[in-house]
């Protein structure tokens, strides 16, 4: 089974006339990522923290107390303030009391995410504390920092650096990074800052709080030398949904931008600050919870000097009353952006991950994007010349990219199109599933844009190109061999060695290498490869036949596996009314979604946050990393990933929308961002993922889209090489089946 981008782990319809609220909302974004500066990477090499996502307790920090001295703690983590802040939404509060014989420490760790590189730029340790009474300094903590590799230093005291906390005032701490000595046995690296830590200094047995916010690392030239002025955000709009309002905007284009700072007014005089945004994203979800909510929004640029621009002019929306047809809308448009307003720069392709490292494109997970956006381009999300042209600057980018007998690596540099090595140094060759995920999305592409005019012509004959020149039989590394393998490497061949075999998320892998027009493999290989021959092969795990909830599966490789099972070899492959000699695939994949709920609802392992409106276990990050969460008891860890039930509204429409409903109404002040919901939570340790993945969100606008209307499948399907493939491997109809029609949901 894959991690997100990982496999090694054994991993038309007429438009629609749109609204000019939506034309207009379209085009801003469009004008915003023209002038975008991608600034992940740069923000988190200096930011340590800026908000919690949990309003409760931060995930990543803890701390201990030893009587008679008390710190307060909300679960073993510090909580969170959210009435006092110095970077809206909230910062963290430490309280207190220092006693003779006891001792307390407060941890502030680094946020872990996918690709994050770990290495902070500067040479100054910042970060801002508040009292509601003076604090003096004798009373002050200690601080220390730790790295990434168990190294820690000597306490400093904070007397030493200040003269007091004033009361009710924000003050700023400057620590040198050559101020803090080694006290481990091993060498400290204060670029690989893993923890904040403060601790007990004068036992002065009285009461103190602190909060903390806004730890940095940074130069003296970006904190304290006085940058230019910097202009505030331009062409401010608002669009209300049901619960929430998106506010976007033109980037600020300025070395010296730090974030973006969103104010909101409810009386459309005073204006309050309610959360930031990073520099290179342009948009802020702004969850107020309820309808009919009419609010004004203004947003300012803040540079790393400290500084606020002017506020920008005002827009105004309302939240209101949604139809569950009109939600769905909504979901697809708001994780269609990831791909429209995030993609990279130079090569048009999806980025693994938001936020993550600036440099990395991931191939299947642009396939993904790329039926996304035609699915945007036939809402009306954005034109179809818009579509047109962000193709053209996608396929230009795989023209030039290195291939590997034609596949393409896992994933390459956006600037460059090298390939990366991202997880090791085997992974620098061609990745045929990654490929195969890539390449059923070009091949939507090149139906969609089918017209006669010569712009869709010339896209058509190149992506027709692209798709003639992989060598889908050279993976099969040997005419003997049985089977096609996931990976070579010009300078490793088959050192990786991992022969394609399902039940798993490969199977378009075979489909279409059998269907290529010019490099194809013979149709046996789909059964000797992708189904391991399994009805002669009862070792194999292909084949289930088990009763699990009392819902039948015929196909499985154990209790049920993680549902990204049933979504991306099926985002264009149509699998209703289809028979292979062992299984109808819409109906086991139907079946693996409803064993899903079912695990979820009886829930063995009695995590929280679990239920009829909140299932869906699949891949993704979780708080100790990547997990293939999937209903079994190795498998289910309490991560909970949305992409999971709602990627199955094909299979599960109604109960697809009960999870949506649920994760968007009942957790949406969490869960819900500028990209639709965080890519996974998990409410057993208080958890919401920080990023967006690449290889989640956009299962979710592309499987809404098959159950509403069947687009994507219809597209796909109607390539001229996919019913012979079908015919060749022997795919028979399935009689009576009762695989349901697309339709819109009830309103």
């Amino acid at each position: 089974m894959p991690s997100p981008s990982n496999h090694f782990v054994p991993k038309s319809r007429p438009h629609p006339v749109r609204s000019q609220l939506t034309i207009a909302f379209a085009a801003l974004v469009v004008l915003a990522l023209a002038s975008a500066t991608f600034a992940d990477t740069h923000y988190y090499h200096h930011v340590f923290f800026d908000n919690s996502l949990a309003p409760d307790n931060y995930f990543y920090s803890s701390g201990t107390q030893t009587s008679p001295s008390t710190l307060v703690l909300l679960n073993d983590r510090l909580p969170v303030e959210r009435d006092v802040v110095h970077t809206p939404p909230n910062a963290l509060r430490i309280e207190w009391n220092s006693k003779q014989e006891g001792n307390w420490t407060a941890e502030v760790h680094v946020k872990h995410f996918r690709n994050r590189e770990h290495e902070f730029e500067g040479s100054t340790l910042t970060f801002w504390l508040y009292s509601p009474e003076a604090i003096a300094a004798a009373d002050l903590p200690l601080v220390r920092i730790a790295d990434t590799d168990d190294g820690f230093s000597k306490p400093i005291p904070l007397a030493t650096l200040i003269h007091g906390i004033p009361a009710k005032k924000w003050t700023r701490v400057d620590i040198l990074l050559t101020q803090f000595t080694a006290a481990s046995i091993r060498k400290l690296d204060p670029h690989r800052l893993q923890a904040l830590v403060l601790s007990q200094g004068t036992s002065d047995n009285a009461p103190h709080t602190l909060i903390l916010d806004d730890i940095q690392i940074n130069s003296p030239t970006e904190t304290k030398t006085p940058l230019a002025p910097i202009a505030p955000p331009q062409q401010v709009s608002a669009k209300g949904f049901e619960r929430h309002v998106d506010v976007a905007w033109n980037a600020t284009e300025s070395a010296s931008l730090q974030h973006y700072v969103i104010y909101r007014s409810l009386d459309g005089n005073h204006y309050d600050p309610v959360g930031i945004q990073e520099p290179g994203i342009h948009r802020y979800a702004d969850y107020l919870g309820k309808v009919g909510v009419n609010a004004s929004y203004k947003v300012a640029a803040q540079s790393w000097d400290g500084r606020t621009s002017a506020m920008s002019a005002a827009a105004n929306a309302a939240t209101h009353a949604m139809t569950d047809d009109e939600l769905l809308t909504m979901l697809q448009e708001e994780c269609f952006h990831y791909y429209w307003d995030q993609a990279g720069p130079k090569s048009g392709m999806s980025r693994e991950n938001i936020p993550g490292n600036d440099r990395i494109v991931a191939t299947g997970a642009s396939g993904f994007g790329i039926m996304a956006l035609i699915t945007g381009v036939d809402r009306g999300f954005v034109t179809r010349d818009e579509g047109r042209e962000r193709l053209e600057k996608i396929v230009t980018f795989l023209e030039k990219a290195p291939r590997y007998h034609g596949a393409w690596s896992h994933f390459m540099n956006d600037q460059t199109a090298a390939t990366l090595p991202v997880f090791g140094m085997f992974d620098d060759g061609g990745d045929l599933v990654e490929t195969a995920f890539l390449m059923q999305g070009l091949l939507v592409a090149r139906q969609y844009y089918s017209h006669a005019d010569a712009p869709e012509q010339a896209l058509h004959a190149r992506i027709s190109k692209l798709w003639e020149t992989v060598e889908w039989d050279w993976y099969q590394r040997t005419p003997q061999s049985d089977a096609l393998f996931w990976h070579w490497s010009p300078d490793w061949n088959w050192q990786i060695n991992h022969r394609l075999t399902g039940f798993n998320e490969i199977m378009i892998t075979y489909l279409l290498a059998v269907a290529s027009p010019t490099h194809s493999v013979a149709p046996g290989l789909y059964y000797t490869g992708w189904t391991d021959n399994a009805a002669n092969n009862p070792k194999n795990d292909f084949l289930d036949g088990h009763t699990y909830f009392g819902i039948k599966l015929d196909v499985a490789t154990k209790y049920g596996n993680p549902l990204f099972f049933t979504h991306y070899s099926y985002m264009a492959f149509d699998p209703r009314g289809l028979h292979d000699k062992y299984v109808d695939y819409f109906e086991n994949n139907r079946n693996l979604a409803l064993i899903n709920r079912a695990w979820c609802i009886e829930n063995p392992e009695k995590h929280k946050g679990y239920g009829p409106d909140s299932w869906g276990l699949t891949a993704s990050d979780g708080p100790e990393g990547y997990v293939p969460n999937a209903p079994d008891k190795d498998d289910d860890v309490g991560t909970m990933t949305p992409t999971g039930a709602l990627s199955s509204f094909p299979y599960t429409p109604d109960f697809s929308m009960l999870a949506f409903k649920h994760f968007y109404r009942d957790l949406g002040d969490r869960l819900w961002g500028a990209y639709g919901p965080r890519d996974a939570f998990n409410m057993d340790q208080n958890w919401f993922a920080p990023i967006y993945m690449g290889l989640n969100q956009a299962p979710i606008v592309v499987m809404t889209e098959n159950y509403r209307t069947g687009l994507i499948w219809k597209l796909f399907m109607s390539n001229p090489e996919i019913q012979p493939m079908l015919t060749k491997i022997g795919f028979q109809p399935v009689p009576d089946t009762t695989a349901p029609a697309p339709t819109s949901p009830q309103k």
